[in-house]
């Protein structure tokens, strides 16, 4: 994905990462409204405590911060180039996290259904190329 051929593609999947994570956040503080998974931020706490029964309940409420914040931060870095390998790499663990948790906690079919596998997978695929088109990392690249 460092061609010309394939630079637009490196932008959607860049663009479709971090939108599809920033709009998790959002749901996590009702802005999707009827239409949500948690609606409020304390029911995304009961599914985080629900998703990390194995820790003790501050960490696992902590957990939910930290996931959070650094969805927010890893996608506006996404969206912007900013630092993409970085951004792409974190973002790969983190979901492969979520991933792994959700199959632990909730079985096979729930990290299936919501592609967190694919957008893991699509993540590192972001973080092995060269270089990134319509980036700010383009812009500042010497």
């Amino acid at each position: 994905m460092t061609n010309q051929k394939i630079q637009f593609q490196q932008l959607f999947l860049r663009f479709a990462l971090g939108i599809t994570m920033l709009s998790a956040v959002g749901d996590r503080f009702g802005f999707w409204g009827k239409n949500s998974a948690w609606g409020n931020w304390g029911n995304f706490e009961k599914y985080t405590q629900q998703l990390t029964f194995f820790l003790p309940e501050f960490l696992s409420r902590t957990s939910a911060y930290a996931a959070t914040f650094l969805e927010i931060v890893f996608s506006l870095m996404l969206i912007l180039g900013f630092k993409t390998r970085m951004a792409a790499c974190g973002t790969g663990f983190l979901l492969l996290v979520f991933a792994l948790s959700m199959t632990i906690a909730l079985g096979v079919k729930a990290p299936l259904d919501y592609s967190v596998w694919v957008g893991s997978a699509g993540a590192f695929l972001i973080a092995s190329q060269q270089q990134y088109s319509f980036s700010i990392d383009q812009l500042t690249k010497k």
